[in-house]
């Protein structure tokens, strides 16, 4: 069976766009092929994380819809799903590594490591440590034992490791560049290499689908799969989301958390269709499909390697075309949801359709029709000079028997001709009387729903 997983950090506010869009790869892949999905918490970088971030990021994979079969919150057969409640099963293995020559310990004292890179930085080498502690195996055995703080370093084999990766093709790196990584930390805890191929091991997942970044550390990776005599899973790095100029996607140009997008009335359903199209095309060349469709024509073989540009322009875009192609019925009870309930339910669902061409979030929503739910109060053009115009729109609006957006319009036509006002100006009055805005939905519908008592008392309040 196919298991994928992801694995974020509660590092920040809350789950990463482009965690999102590695997520939502990794659900697809595993639906695709009737497997598993897994969420599992890399928590053990204790000096980064932030309260309430885990709760966070599971709570906005919730509300996406991609629902894990595993996690911290429904549990599994392979838990915890937490790193921090796993710290025997790295330190076990820490050890079964040292005990078959694959790592050492480590003594090295932060300034010591400093003043060592230091010096080869000067000579122009390439910054690795220097295995001062494996060349001195016996006497760092005896200081640990006594109790002196204390890593534990892989020792990478001095030859090239060479793998395939489903994006990316057949990659070789040489195992003499890279640096004795540190597994195990003086406080317990793993370092990221060490956790996540024990995890993926002990998770059973057989296909690690992550972000770019982690490619160069894949061979590290590899040598403790091999050193713990454990198979390999498939690797498959796909791109970082970038802005639209190409820069890293990151806080300070555009929001980067997933879940600002939603609270701003974007809808799963776009916002996972758009992430979807983030270095994958749809055979057919189609902009607009559903998570369902996705599923059945997606293949990981796809994936581009070129990086992929999160436009929220686009998005936004892509969120107005799910909007048209809702049904009145069911956009106008989510956009009363939206908005917590606060706004009169059937007013919102009377003016629901009057917008719907109009906005392409659902945060649209309220500039557009706040007027119908608080009288103006203040106006975008000065009506202190329209008295005379508006005594008479009063005076017409209070004589019309049969309140119909139609007879309304025809009423105001007619008033308009006999005051010999052109439509420009006597329209741009009213709406601003009725809305205090220039830019309103249709005027004779928005009457019609503010009704003909609301509507004479708006016009006399200027008088």
């Amino acid at each position: 069976m196919t298991r994928t997983r992801i694995a974020p950090s509660p590092t920040g506010e809350d789950i990463h766009v482009g965690t999102v869009a590695t997520a939502l790869m990794n659900w697809v892949w595993a639906k695709k092929n009737q497997g598993q999905f897994v969420v599992r918490i890399e928590d053990t970088d204790r000096t980064r994380l932030v309260v309430g971030g885990e709760q966070k990021m599971l709570s906005t994979l919730n509300r996406l819809g991609l629902i894990p079969d595993e996690s911290p919150e429904l549990g599994g057969p392979y838990g915890p799903y937490r790193q921090s409640e796993r710290l025997p099963l790295y330190q076990k293995y820490a050890k079964e590594l040292i005990v078959k020559g694959k790592a050492y310990y480590c003594i090295c004292t932060p300034e010591r490591l400093a003043e060592m890179r230091k010096e080869q930085q000067s000579k122009k080498q390439i910054p690795k440590y220097d295995r001062y502690c494996y060349n001195h195996q016996k006497e760092v055995a005896e200081k640990v034992k006594n109790g002196q703080s204390h890593v534990v370093r892989l020792l990478m084999p001095d030859k090239p490791v060479t793998f395939h990766d489903i994006v990316r093709g057949e990659i070789t790196i040489n195992g003499k560049d890279l640096d004795d990584q540190v597994l195990l930390k003086s406080d317990g805890f793993p370092t990221y290499h060490l956790a996540v191929v024990v995890d993926d091991h002990l998770m059973k997942i057989d296909y690690v689908i992550r972000a770019e970044e982690w490619l160069p550390s894949t061979p590290k990776h590899i040598i403790i799969y091999e050193a713990l005599g454990w198979p390999l899973p498939v690797f498959a790095h796909v791109s970082l989301l970038r802005n639209p100029d190409k820069s890293k996607l990151s806080k300070r140009k555009n929001p980067v958390w997933a879940s600002w997008y939603l609270d701003q009335g974007i809808l799963p359903d776009a916002f996972l269709n758009y992430l979807a199209l983030m270095g994958w095309s749809h055979p057919e060349g189609k902009d607009i499909f559903s998570l369902d469709e996705y599923v059945k024509v997606f293949d990981l073989k796809d994936v581009q390697k070129t990086a992929p540009v999160f436009d929220p322009v686009k998005l936004e875009w892509m969120n107005g075309e799910y909007i048209r192609k809702m049904e009145d019925k069911d956009l106008g009870p989510m956009i009363y949801e939206y908005y917590g309930k606060e706004l009169n339910k059937e007013t919102v669902e009377r003016t629901t359709p009057l917008i719907k061409e109009r906005i392409k979030k659902l945060t649209d929503y309220l500039p557009l029709t706040e007027f119908f739910f608080k009288r103006p109060e203040k106006y975008d053009i000065d009506l202190s000079g329209k008295k005379e115009m508006l005594r008479a729109m009063a005076e017409t609006v209070s004589g019309i028997t049969d309140w119909q957006a139609n007879v309304v319009g025809e009423k105001m036509q007619a008033l308009a001709n006999k005051l010999g006002v052109k439509n420009s100006e006597f329209f741009m009055t009213l709406r601003v009387a009725i809305s205090g805005k220039k830019i309103t939905p249709p005027l004779n519908d928005s009457m019609a729903i503010l009704g003909k008592d609301e509507s004479l008392r708006r016009l006399r309040m200027l008088l």
